[in-house]
Parts: structure tokens; C-alpha cells; sequence
């Protein structure tokens, strides 16, 4: 049996390009949808991005801007964005197709800052830090580790694991597919644009990848 699972990460409250990457896996029939966090941050649609979640029964956890939000509003009268956002685990633990499957934000145990950073800005693998992290996850008992955080795009095998990073919806314009038990990844481009594989905010002062206003 074959079971195929949607991977997306880093929203930052943009439903457009969410929307895309969940026509995709219903076009592909996933069986999972998981979400590695950062659902919030950046735009002011953040209640349409977290019904997109709800009606596609996503699987997600809390990330580092998903906290410093529910910091932003203590004291405020709770409101679905703090329900949702409170209900959300720190990290997942599954186990399909006999593949045991680990999702944290930025790396494991359960950091939400740092992140598995292994490619350049250009996108390039950094030989170095493949094998800073092959060592840090030395004895990791899981087969697929998935995370976000970065802002980079890969599936790499680092030791017994295989790590993936999906991207950032909004900011790489990526989503991946993961299909289990034979661990292939296949990624997608989300709003007419190419995939960018590293991505980070140094690149706005190059005057590229401006954030563009994001009201439905």
C-alpha cells in the first residue's frame, strides 16, 4: 500500500498561496495534510488561513510566531485565533506505512528557533552543516523527520533520517508531497512563481521576493 502525505510550512497568515498547495494535495489524494508550523505572522488574514486548516483537517504544530501572537494578545478576550493556535502541539509523532515520522518547528526535541539550516542562499548544499546535522541526529529513532522554520526547501537524508523541510508557502512558494513507505518527495510551485529554495530577509534589501499585501 502506498500512502501519500501533503507537507506545507511557514503560512505567515497567507491563505492564497495555502489555498493552491490544498487544491494540489486533493488533486493528488493525499491521505495527510501536515502543517510544521508558523501559521501566523506578517499579514492580517490569519482567521481565513486558519479555517483553510480547519476544512482540510491539517495536522499542525505551534511555531515560533504562533507564540510570539498568542504573547501579542494576552489579556485580550480569547478569540478563535488563540483557541486554535492553543490547541496546537509542540511536536507530532506518527507512524505510517511502518515509517515512524517525527514534526517539530525548527529541530528537535522541540525547538521552535535555530532550525536545520542546510543550504546556502543560492540554494546550494552546505557540506559542513550536512554533517553538523548527521551527528546531531545520530540515534534519532525515527525515519522521516519534518520540519520548517528555515525558510529553505529540501529532502535530505542526513544518517537513518530523512529530513524535510516543505518551505515556506508565502515566502519559497513551495509545498512537498511525501509518499510513504518509499520515502520519494516531490515538490510543488505555488502561485505561478519558481520555487525559491533559501530564502531569507537580507534578500529584501537586494530588492527581491517583496512582500507583497495579502487582503482577500
Amino acid at each position: 500500500m502506498t500512502t501519500k502525505i501533503g507537507l506545507i510550512s511557514d503560512l505567515h497568515a497567507s491563505p492564497i498561496p495555502l489555498q493552491q498547495a490544498l487544491e494540489i494535495f486533493d488533486s493528488h489524494n493525499v491521505s495527510e495534510i501536515i502543517c510544521a508550523g508558523d501559521i501566523a505572522g506578517y499579514f492580517d488574514t490569519l482567521i481565513p488561513t486558519i479555517d483553510l486548516l480547519k476544512k482540510y483537517n491539517c495536522k499542525a504544530i505551534i511555531g515560533n510566531h504562533d507564540q510570539s501572537y498568542l504573547e501579542s494578545i494576552t489579556g485580550k478576550s480569547e478569540s478563535i485565533q488563540e483557541q486554535y493556535l492553543k490547541s496546537l502541539p509542540e511536536t507530532l509523532h506518527l507512524e505510517v506505512e511502518n515509517k515512524k515520522i517525527y514534526v517539530v518547528h525548527a529541530n528537535p526535541p522541540s525547538s521552535q528557533h535555530g532550525g536545520i539550516k542546510l543550504l546556502d542562499q543560492d540554494g546550494e548544499l552546505i557540506q559542513q552543516q550536512k554533517e553538523f546535522w548527521e551527528n546531531e541526529l545520530e540515534g534519532f529513532a525515527h525515519d522521516v523527520l519534518i520540519v520548517g522554520h528555515t525558510h529553505q526547501v529540501y529532502a535530505q537524508q542526513l544518517g537513518d533520517t530523512l529530513v524535510i523541510n516543505p518551505g515556506s508557502t508565502q515566502f519559497n512558494h513551495s509545498c512537498m508531497i511525501l509518499t510513504l513507505p518509499d520515502l520519494t518527495v516531490q515538490t510543488f510551485a505555488l502561485e505561478n512563481r519558481e520555487v525559491e529554495k533559501s530564502w531569507n530577509f537580507s534578500l529584501l534589501y537586494r530588492g527581491h521576493n517583496r512582500i507583497p499585501s495579502r487582503k482577500l
